[in-house]
């Protein structure tokens, strides 16, 4: 009797034990399946932060390069260097940089417009510069060839005598031609001292005039 009650004792712990341990086993989760969830899931975390860490840094690089070029245009441009002594350098807006930037580049293009119009000028300067050259060059090789062809020409006084004889004829009757009181009767005057005193048969008269006192004084 003493043998039975014992493993009869020892019966009810195993029996007690084996409905814990499937009470315990029946309130715990699948481990397989939980196992299986949890694996999966980080993944799909991990692939949308990589798109998202991705995302963040293509536009940390975009503000970057747009802060960079404004940085470059800001220290390119010479009016968008603003120095104040009292506070040092005043960092400009990014409006006030694109406006300057703009106007500078105007001013640049108009700069080089009137440097191009500069040269254009400076070139046709030099050609006919050239040009004179060529034809100083063709006079003195002449002179160098007949050295005596210049001697019986006439000098540059007798010029300016028959000049200041001419101008001094005309000068004669346009003064007392003309009347100086108004525009109006100076300008009907002057129409009518030119219609009467510069036909060519008067002025020839005057020429031969002059040139025949030149000779008489000469000779």
């Amino acid at each position: 009797p003493a043998l039975f009650m014992e493993n009869a004792r020892k019966g009810s712990i195993v029996s007690r034990a084996n409905s814990i341990g499937s009470t315990s086993a029946s309130s715990v989760p699948n481990t397989d399946d939980e196992d299986s969830d949890y694996h999966q899931e980080p993944y799909k975390e991990s692939y949308k932060d990589r798109r998202r860490r991705a995302h963040t840094q293509a536009e940390q690089k975009r503000r970057d390069a747009i802060k960079k070029g404004y940085d470059d245009l800001q220290a390119i441009v010479p009016t968008c260097e603003q120095q104040d002594f009292s506070i040092g350098s005043q960092k400009l807006s990014k409006a006030i940089v694109l406006q300057k930037t703009i106007d500078y580049i105007q001013f640049l293009h108009k700069e080089k417009k009137k440097q191009e119009e500069e040269v254009s000028t400076l070139r046709k300067d030099v050609m006919a510069l050239k040009i004179m050259k060529v034809n100083y060059e063709q006079i003195v090789k002449a002179h160098q060839d007949n050295p005596n062809e210049g001697k019986n020409q006439v000098s540059d006084e007798v010029k300016f005598n028959v000049f200041q004889g001419i101008m001094d004829s005309l000068f004669q009757s346009f003064n007392a031609s003309i009347s100086v009181t108004s525009f109006q009767e100076l300008s009907a005057c002057v129409f009518s001292w030119i219609e009467e005193h510069c036909k060519p048969q008067t002025l020839r008269d005057v020429v031969i005039g002059v040139l025949h006192q030149v000779k008489s004084q000469l000779y």
